[in-house]
């Protein structure tokens, strides 16, 4: 292609020269002398040698890299694993690494929480094995060349502007911590601030190896189910919207956009895929967020089975103190309010009553079914604000029965839905499962889509205006430099597909 033979060509010019200079006096229209500077090229490379093309390459990738690495912003990426699926532990966790040197810690991802915290090495009765079969790991301030305690004077914890669940410990100046989750399980420690590494995606060809340093929780006490080890990790990544969020630490520094993707695979191998940064999709619907809420609050407006709209008064789902419609990625099952779960309930029941027989198991509504589930349960559609609506076919909102249930009647499925204690909906895996989500911060909105999360993803960086195909490119980059810049970059990218 001439395009990419001819940039191969200047870049051999731009790079492969040294530079003297010369001066000579020019006068100007006014009367003055402004010295104008000749520059003599020279070559960096012998005129009489040939030199293999992949050292060219390699050179420009290296001084492409020095130029990209001067701008803040890319896209972040984490491997995901877990599952949804209750009987194997219920639940998604990533990797992070934190510390000098890097030491690498599970922690489960958690759109209904803030804070990152991990468990600090003088935890004394915290799990210390789990049953995902991974090592736990605690974190030793005292070992990190670069870690430091966050002090009472900090505006953390300064009266003014302290943030909630921190205080002052008279014990060593230390900024404290303690959080409570809706599953009575909780966790109490003091701030630490320290490198977070992770890969950042900045061009077609290249991740960079980078680091921040962010403040996050170091967990000296836990109490509920955080303390029993068939599902131990080593700490929750809260992804919520509070200003020390690790996605709102990294955009306030310009690592990353304020918008944060993730897309959950519900098969039995479980995974998927979180972004920092926005997976596109055209299929994508969006909600407004229900603003001045502390959790990602949507306006659920109805519910419909099949094609009959649920009799649920509209006042069940207002939001409120105790009450609401939340998107969690840190719950398995989804939770209707009273009001909604008994009409849902009463719907699939008569929906279904031809073709599958009701029966209790364990306080939960199920049905023996002979045949496939998705030919006799209808699909489910909660209405959001916007016009955005979420279709559940039956397998996002059925569950397999305990196997010890299986009868000659057909096999049990049972809805993953339960009642909620208080007012609270609560949109769990269990719906979250194989759909892109999109929690665009900075449109004060969430987006959703079906999708096999085990395909590749199309991302976005907002301020480069960039698109990319699981980490390569397929659009082109539009970078801010100066002229020069802007000429050595283009020629350098198509170098790089060349």
């Amino acid at each position: 292609m001439p395009v990419k033979t001819g940039g191969v060509i200047s870049i051999v010019l731009l790079v492969a020269v040294a530079v003297t200079v010369t001066v000579t006096p020019v006068v100007c229209d006014g009367g003055g002398e402004y010295s104008a500077r000749v520059l003599t090229l020279e070559r960096a490379f012998p005129a009489n040698k040939s030199v293999e093309m992949d050292i060219l390459k390699a050179r420009d990738r290296v001084r492409y890299a020095r130029i990209l690495q001067g701008f803040a912003g890319g896209v972040v990426d984490f491997n995901v694993l877990g599952t949804p699926d209750p009987y194997y532990g219920g639940l998604y966790f990533t990797k992070v690494k934190l510390g000098s040197p890097p030491k690498e810690f599970n922690v489960q991802i958690d759109t209904g929480s803030d804070i990152l915290w991990v468990t600090c090495s003088s935890c004394n009765d915290c799990p210390e094995s789990s049953g995902f079969g991974i090592p736990l790991n605690f974190f030793d301030a005292a070992s990190s060349s670069t870690a430091s305690m966050v002090s009472c004077s900090n505006s953390i914890c300064s009266s003014n502007i302290k943030v909630a669940d921190a205080s002052c410990s008279n014990e060593g100046d230390q900024c404290s911590y303690e959080f409570h989750y809706a599953d009575d399980s909780g966790t109490s420690g003091y701030y630490i601030t320290d490198l977070l590494y992770f890969d950042t995606v900045v061009d077609p060809s290249m991740i960079t190896n980078s680091s921040a340093l962010i403040t996050f929780g170091c967990s000296t006490h836990q109490s509920g189910g955080l303390t029993k080890s068939d599902k131990a990790m080593d700490g929750i990544f809260g992804f919520g919207q509070h200003g020390l969020s690790v996605i709102s630490q990294l955009s306030a520094k310009g690592i990353t956009p304020k918008v944060f993707s993730h897309c959950l695979r519900g098969d039995g191998n479980g995974g998927g895929k979180l972004v920092l940064g926005e997976i596109l999709a055209p299929t994508m619907v969006y909600s407004p967020l229900v603003p001045s809420q502390p959790h990602y609050n949507l306006d659920l407006q109805s519910i419909a089975v099949g094609e009959q709209l649920l009799p649920i008064d509209t006042s069940a789902f207002a939001t409120s103190d105790n009450q609401g419609t939340i998107v969690d990625t840190g719950t398995t099952l989804t939770y209707l309010a009273p009001q909604a779960y008994y009409p849902f309930v009463d719907a699939i029941t008569a929906a279904v009553s031809q073709l599958a027989t009701p029966i209790l198991l364990k306080d939960s509504q199920c049905y023996l079914v002979k045949s496939s589930i998705d030919v006799i349960f209808p699909e489910v559609s909660f209405n959001f604000a916007g016009d955005a609506s979420m279709i559940l076919k039956p397998e996002k909102y059925l569950m397999t029965g305990d196997p010890v249930f299986l009868q000659d009647g057909g096999v049990p499925w049972c809805i993953g839905f339960q009642k909620a204690s208080n007012g609270m909906t609560v949109l769990g895996d269990l719906v979250l499962r194989d759909k892109i989500f999109v929690y665009d911060l900075s449109r004060k909105r969430i987006g959703w889509t079906d999708y096999d999360c085990s395909a590749e993803v199309n991302v976005s960086i907002k301020s480069y205006n960039n698109e990319f195909v699981s980490g390569h490119f397929s659009a082109s980059i539009s970078l801010r430099f100066t002229s020069l810049e802007v000429l050595l970059v283009h020629i350098l990218f198509w170098s790089l597909l060349w």
